[in-house]
């Protein structure tokens, strides 16, 4: 079975041996774009007549962009597809017009980690522009909070307790894998007066924090974000940054649309690169894609 047009709508770091997959499977040329679209007539006129498209978390698929495109079929999130409210693509009103959506899950988590481990690391050691404390201190002993115990939240956790940190998190749900492993529930409150470091691991749209949570959390902390978007109230959390000793690490997706207002605090540590995409996420990646495509043609198989 094959579809008759494949759109990749912008740069989702499918590697060549995936585009080469998925020709075979696109009984016309495949179309593929390398930026993000701008505009939903920019994202239409892309899309066109195609009845497959590819699309990853920087471009935002909405119901008015799909009303468009009668022809899809299939839409293949190069991207986590962890619930509706979280994803860049309208799922809800898809589904309702017979279009199959599909995500994939745990590809870029082990960059993610090596970033925030990196980052702590020469935080507390002073190894970069600033050091947390008076002198250089370890891991060792130190609480940290995980809010969101997913794939990353979980093995970020693992990698710091191997430094002697002691864990705790903060999730919808309890997770009594992680607890056999050391890593105690405390609800958020708790955990925010508790932990001098609070590192967040949630879907995209996710909030937790408003001001008086920071009010919580106090001084001389580390928050780190790595989520999509920011994890928290955006003018509470510029508030607490300026108070002694709190400091702040992103990557780039952890800012969502605040880059150019958030990156000018002092105490903010940051890369301008996103720390889960590397050349082994984009492997990962691409072979699920294709998992998800082919699960879908087979179960289609009059398609």
């Amino acid at each position: 079975m094959k579809f008759n047009q494949i759109v990749i709508l912008d740069y989702t770091g499918l590697q060549g041996f995936a585009l080469d997959k998925l020709q075979v499977l696109s009984i016309k040329p495949i179309r593929a774009f390398n930026d993000v679209p701008q505009t939903d007539n920019e994202k239409i006129r892309r899309i066109g007549e195609a009845d497959c498209l590819f699309v990853s978390w920087n471009t935002a698929v909405s119901q008015s962009v799909l009303e468009h495109c009668k022809n899809l079929k299939y839409i293949g999130m190069c991207c986590s597809l962890i619930d509706e409210d979280s994803a860049n693509v309208d799922v809800r009103y898809a589904q309702k017009q017979g279009i199959v959506v599909k995500g994939v899950r745990d590809y870029g988590d082990e960059g993610v980690t090596e970033f925030i481990v990196s980052e702590l690391i020469q935080l507390l050691k002073g190894l970069g522009k600033h050091q947390w404390k008076s002198e250089p201190i370890e891991l060792s002993q130190q609480k940290v909070g995980i809010v969101g115990m997913g794939t990353t939240g979980r093995m970020t956790a693992k990698c710091l307790q191997t430094f002697g940190a002691q864990i705790f998190y903060y999730s919808r749900n309890r997770k009594p894998l992680a607890e056999k492993e050391n890593m105690n529930y405390l609800p958020l409150d708790e955990l925010l007066t508790s932990c001098d470091i609070v590192s967040f691991h949630l879907p995209r749209h996710t909030k937790v924090l408003q001001t008086h949570h920071f009010d919580m959390l106090g001084t001389n902390k580390i928050i780190v974000n790595t989520s999509l978007g920011l994890s928290f109230d955006k003018d509470a959390f510029k508030k607490w940054m300026l108070k002694s000793g709190n400091y702040g690490i992103f990557d780039i997706v952890g800012f969502g649309p605040h880059f150019a207002e958030l990156s000018k605090l002092d105490n903010l540590i940051y890369s301008n690169k996103t720390s889960g995409w590397t050349r082994e996420a984009k492997q990962r990646l691409s072979h699920k894609v294709l998992d998800n495509v082919h699960e879908f043609l087979n179960a289609n198989k009059r398609f």
